[in-house]
């Protein structure tokens, strides 16, 4: 039969957090895939785990996954682990996790600490509705396409980011986003850990002053119905009347529904864009 894998957290910062049930996997598998197995072998060291380790990375991923896959199909139970957190999550674990399951291997998750949900329930934002990006783009071009993409997001939003990209994106969120409120955490679990609430301006302000350091969680307030709705608005204020509905019809919508949709986005008469695109007095 198949082997297991087993998709084992393990803590974010402070070694207390590794659960009974996460200790006990590591110690029965054959063999842990990690990211860094100098980092992982510091964490079995100190809990007396000697399991063989194996390295899986995003610069392996390739050629190794299949590797891994071939030694579960031969019956040996694996564990996967990222450096920090939950395999899967802004990691190469994805993508043996669909290996797994295109060869018909059990995969079994094993809870544990997370930085994102950290990072939201101690944000003092909504918890009730929210969107994971993980590390935006480092390519320009590329990051401003996906933050227009969240400039409506009525979700709060969570990002991860590294010290040396953190002033940087907060430039760019605050370029693209407003200045809204903002969560800005540090160091979650360990000995420096901090949450600095503040806007997006004053959070620019301060890490021009104070240099950042640290691995980063950003939590980020999500738009009210009234201010997408008011943000809707706007965007056709560049625009006459006559144009807006010519940007309908282009798209091949007819003459009445074009008339109806012009008077939702500007909240006026569907009598008074008729008049002024048929220059009725």
């Amino acid at each position: 039969m198949a082997g297991i894998l087993y998709l084992c957290a393990t803590p974010i910062g402070n070694l207390e957090d590794i659960s009974y049930r996460a200790v006990r996997i590591l110690k029965e598998v054959d063999l842990i895939a990690a990211e860094d197995t100098r980092h992982t072998k510091k964490l079995l060291n100190h809990l007396n785990i000697n399991t063989p380790l194996t390295s899986y990375h995003e610069h392996n991923k390739k050629t190794k996954g299949p590797v891994i896959i071939e030694k579960l199909k031969e019956g040996l139970n694996i564990a996967l682990v990222t450096d920090a957190g939950t395999p899967g999550i802004s990691d190469p674990g994805e993508d043996l996790v669909r290996l797994a399951y295109e060869n018909n291997i059990k995969v079994v998750p094993i809870p544990g600490p997370s930085a994102l949900i950290c990072g939201l329930i101690i944000s003092g934002l909504s918890t009730n509705r929210f969107v994971f990006e993980g590390f935006l783009p480092t390519d320009n071009k590329e990051r401003k396409e996906r933050l227009d993409k969240l400039k409506k997001e009525d979700r709060t939003i969570i990002l991860y980011e590294a010290p040396h990209r953190l002033l940087k994106t907060l430039e760019s969120l605050y370029e693209v986003l407003g200045n809204r409120n903002i969560s800005i955490i540090k160091e979650l679990t360990k000995k420096f850990e901090e949450v600095y609430n503040c806007t997006i301006s004053e959070g620019i302000n301060y890490y021009k002053e104070y240099e950042p350091k640290g691995e980063f969680v950003l939590v980020i307030e999500a738009l009210s119905k009234d201010e997408i709705e008011e943000m809707e608005t706007k965007k056709w204020d560049n625009l006459t009347i006559e144009a807006h509905y010519d940007f309908y019809i282009k798209q091949g919508i007819d003459n009445k529904e074009a008339i109806k949709q012009v008077a939702k986005d500007r909240k006026i008469s569907k009598r008074e864009v008729y008049k002024i695109i048929h220059q009725i007095e």
